[in-house]
């Protein structure tokens, strides 16, 4: 991003609650960063009992890899503020896809998968004026892009 495009994003005025949305915030995503690195790691490094969750799901071991490297980048998101929310946004898909893999092939319970998405989706929920930021950059870029191209 340029310095341009940053200053381009609005400036919001001061909101009652920020410090203690803020500080809450951190907490859920240290949190939760913390429970996908734990969870996607043993994925990565073959863990003997993730290979036979994955094999009881019948999609193959390829499919444990991009669901241990989506957590750990899920993680990694969470702890860098301007894409925690699109980093909780893609857990919270990844958790639904776990509730259903525990009710269907696993036929486990989906709490745990659905309490973890229930906490992305409050991350959300409080870093959203970051995703509105976020989309208003990606709006002017487009708009940008498309006008130089107009121009050519």
């Amino acid at each position: 991003m340029t310095a341009q495009t940053l200053s381009d994003t609005a400036v919001r005025p001061a909101r009652t609650g920020g410090r203690i949305r803020t500080v809450a915030s951190w907490i859920l995503q240290v949190a939760l960063a913390s429970q996908f690195a734990m969870a996607g790691i043993p994925k990565l490094t073959g863990d003997p009992m993730m290979v036979g969750m994955f094999d009881a799901l019948g999609a193959g071991q390829g499919l444990r890899y991009v669901v241990g490297s989506l957590e750990v980048a899920g993680a990694v998101g969470l702890l860098i503020a301007p894409v925690a929310g699109i980093a909780a946004i893609g857990l919270f898909a990844l958790m639904i896809g776990a509730a259903v893999s525990s009710v269907g092939p696993l036929a486990t319970s989906p709490a745990i998968p659905l309490t973890v998405a229930a906490v992305a989706a409050v991350v959300v929920v409080l870093r959203r004026h970051r995703l509105l930021d976020f989309v208003t950059v990606i709006r002017r870029y487009a708009e940008r892009t498309a006008t130089t191209r107009k121009a050519r």
